[in-house]
């Protein structure tokens, strides 16, 4: 039996310059990092005593008695691709599906990740993260970018870089204490909304006008990155540039905001937010806001209505939290 946990991320800047139509002509990039919500992917080869050979539970149950019958395609897609049988494979996790946090990306990289470990087999973090999005966008055939995979299996505190030769990783270097301050002045609410990512993402198409912008949400990542590790920067201009960034993606596309969206974006900046964002493609999920930690019981007041989720930064990445080898013929 193998149990994989792989975190969540939150986008701070870049979030849509990972996708392959822009990054493959002009130079993409994402400011993010991982936090500790997760979710766990359990696997174990599935004893033969019964009349279907795989059992899947996720928000569904299947079971099935060949590959080809699995309706949820990243399952269906995964276990093709690596040639697993007989599985029973649960799902679980911190944090609901479809909500602006890269959840079916860190998804597809802990169950590749378990299903590696049930063979035997070390996978390292490239691997997974080039697996996932092979799965993801080439298999699965859903638009969207790189940038969730990658910070699913990576971990931590990341600027990725993107082009037409791929990408890197580079850990943001800043102090322990620092990194705490960031963490403190950031509040997540969930406003209950849910929709598909890769829905948002093809709407509207690469535009000129969503590539203009696209340019400056890729110029704001060096603005962001400069204010975290500069010796004698501010930290509350973050909060600033994440306003400016979040007015920018408004712009491009139809599908990224709506008025209820925005009645509560504004309502956190009348209480004392200095900037934020609504999390992943748009449309709904978790909104995250900088607030100063004077002005963040007013904050989560004006917000009542909405669940506030604590959380901290994680450097981890997708881990093997159980592994107890399976005999399997």
């Amino acid at each position: 039996m193998i149990i994989t946990r792989t975190p969540f991320r939150m986008s701070f800047f870049g979030g849509g310059t990972d996708m392959e139509e822009f990054f493959l002509e002009e130079r993409g990039a994402v400011l993010s990092s991982t936090f500790d919500k997760y979710c766990y992917v359990t696997v174990r080869h599935l004893p033969r005593f019964f009349s279907y050979s795989t059992e899947l539970s996720y928000s569904q149950i299947e079971r099935v008695s060949s590959v080809e019958e699995i309706s949820h395609p990243a399952i269906r897609n995964a276990m093709k691709m690596l040639d697993m049988q007989e599985l029973r494979l649960t799902y679980e996790a911190d944090l609901p599906a479809r909500s602006g946090l890269g959840t079916s990306s860190s998804f597809a990289v802990g169950m590749l990740h378990a299903f590696h470990a049930l063979k035997g087999k070390y996978a390292g973090k490239k691997q997974l993260a080039d697996e996932a999005v092979y799965l993801e966008r080439t298999l699965c055939g859903e638009a969207g970018g790189w940038q969730d995979q990658i910070a699913a299996s990576f971990g931590g505190l990341n600027r990725i870089n993107f082009d037409s030769g791929g990408y890197e990783v580079l850990p943001v270097i800043i102090s322990p204490g620092r990194k705490q301050e960031l963490n403190r002045r950031l509040l997540l609410f969930f406003t209950g909304f849910t929709r598909y990512s890769h829905q948002v993402q093809a709407a509207g198409g690469m535009t000129e006008e969503k590539r203009r912008a696209l340019r400056r949400m890729a110029a704001l990542v060096d603005e962001a990155e400069k204010v975290l590790t500069g010796r004698r920067t501010d930290l509350d201009d973050f909060g600033y540039l994440l306003d400016r960034a979040w007015r920018i993606k408004k712009r491009t596309g139809p599908a990224v905001t709506n008025g209820p969206i925005d009645s509560l974006y504004e309502r956190g900046l009348r209480a004392g937010a200095l900037g934020g964002k609504l999390l992943g493609a748009g449309s709904g999920g978790f909104l995250l806001f900088y607030v100063r930690p004077e002005a963040q019981e007013s904050v989560r007041r004006e917000l009542s209505e909405l669940m506030h989720v604590p959380f901290f930064f994680e450097d981890s990445g997708t881990r093997v939290i159980h592994y107890t080898p399976e005999e399997y013929e």
